[in-house]
């Protein structure tokens, strides 16, 4: 069973990747490489500066996840730069790598254990990164549903409009819920290996704010390195990048290899597919590729630390 499940996500993320790509095939059969290069040439330095600062708003914010975290579980004697260097190692990692074993949760298991965290402990903070994640995703969703309604429309044209503003209202209630559980202070979930307690109405509020961050970022490289011919607004890419990124993250296929572009260019028929594809091109040179190296350079150095740290009868 345990070398089923070893298999079983790698699998799942070939079988994504192998779809999407004869899905796309079929999208882009007339696109040719020189209009690709074309259009990532025409993209401006400007454009480029701006994708790159909401890179770092979007990294910057994940190192808030941890940080939110750890004042969660009541640590704070972390400096805020060993935070920082810890997510940005983990989800560079995780974004490129998906389901793989060598994910970013091993990264964050050694080098918060180092610090003191139980093993129970890291589970819980991964946990709340997770929900954190999730919560900003589903607070910006509601607000895309909300503010434009026939989104709906780009992902299946049979679907009301209506949905749309019934969907995004009954996650604002959910949220709201949550919200609630916070301020009347629900009992803490007790199991054999650790409590897990109910966030304070301070971390919560944290939480609704740094959640979405991390998303308007990410979305934001996207949407500033577009073309300005038939760019529907950032509201509507914003909407496109959540289910984008949803679908690639369900799919397990590294780096949402195919599901992205695959998605992108169904939902923007009105931006010239170059554009689209140059576009989500600097996403993953941004995003993922070179946080990728840099952290691969970073758990060389960390790990070579260590070696050193136990060969001169230091602390392991």
């Amino acid at each position: 069973m345990e070398r089923l499940k070893a298999y079983l996500w790698p699998a799942v993320g070939l079988a994504a990747i192998l779809i999407s790509g004869n899905a796309l095939y079929h999208e882009l059969r007339g696109l040719s490489v020189d209009e690709f290069i074309a259009s990532f040439q025409a993209i401006s330095l400007g454009s480029w500066l701006l994708a790159i600062g909401a890179t770092l708003v979007a990294y910057a914010a994940l190192a808030a996840y941890d940080k939110l975290a750890l004042d969660h579980l009541g640590h704070h004697h972390i400096s805020i730069w060993y935070i920082t260097v810890c997510s940005f190692t983990t989800y560079a990692l995780s974004h490129n790598l998906g389901a793989s074993v060598f994910s970013g949760a091993v990264v964050r298991y050694r080098a918060y254990r180092s610090k003191g965290l139980t093993a129970g402990e890291v589970g819980i903070l991964v946990a709340f990164c997770s929900f954190t994640f999730t919560l900003g995703t589903l607070t910006l969703s509601a607000i895309v549903l909300l503010a434009k309604p026939d989104i709906i429309e780009r992902f299946a044209e049979f679907l009301p409009i209506e949905m749309s503003l019934t969907s995004g209202v009954i996650i604002l209630v959910l949220i709201g819920l949550y919200v609630l559980g916070s301020l009347i202070g629900l009992r803490p979930i007790r199991t054999r290996w650790f409590q897990l307690h109910y966030p304070r109405p301070a971390i919560v509020l944290r939480q609704l704010v740094i959640g979405p961050v991390e998303l308007l970022g990410a979305a934001g490289i996207i949407y500033f390195a577009l073309p300005e011919v038939g760019n529907p607004g950032y509201i509507v890419i914003l909407g496109i990048f959540l289910a984008s990124f949803s679908a690639a993250l369900l799919s397990h296929a590294p780096g949402g290899l195919g599901v992205l572009e695959l998605v992108f260019i169904a939902a923007l028929p009105e931006v010239d597919p170059a554009g689209v594809l140059a576009a989500l091109a600097i996403f993953r040179l941004l995003y993922l590729l070179v946080p990728f190296v840099m952290a691969l350079v970073v758990i060389l150095i960390y790990e070579r630390l260590r070696f050193l740290a136990q060969r001169n009868g230091g602390m392991p």
